[in-house]
């Protein structure tokens, strides 16, 4: 007997659709030193950090700095064994 292959839903195939590749920025990175490489992605990975604080700031403008850093870890930080 074949085993029928499960197919995902609508909505998870929409998740598993990828952006389209960017060849111009992938010619661009590839032309970067390593040190330079992780540079970009440590001013990237800054960016979001500062994009959801932003976010966090305008939803909750009554907390401090120090707790708006802590949604932002929580944020970034999966849990073990938690599924929302």
């Amino acid at each position: 007997m074949e085993k029928q292959l499960e197919t995902p839903s609508g909505t998870a195939i929409e998740a598993l659709q990828l952006e389209p590749i960017d060849w111009q920025q992938l010619e661009l990175l590839a032309r970067l030193t390593p040190a330079q490489r992780v540079l970009a992605t440590i001013r990237a990975a800054e960016f979001v950090r500062a994009g959801l604080r932003g976010t966090f700031r305008r939803r909750f403008p009554e907390l401090s700095d120090e707790e708006i850093n802590m949604k932002v870890l929580a944020h970034l930080t999966p849990l073990r064994g938690y599924n929302a």
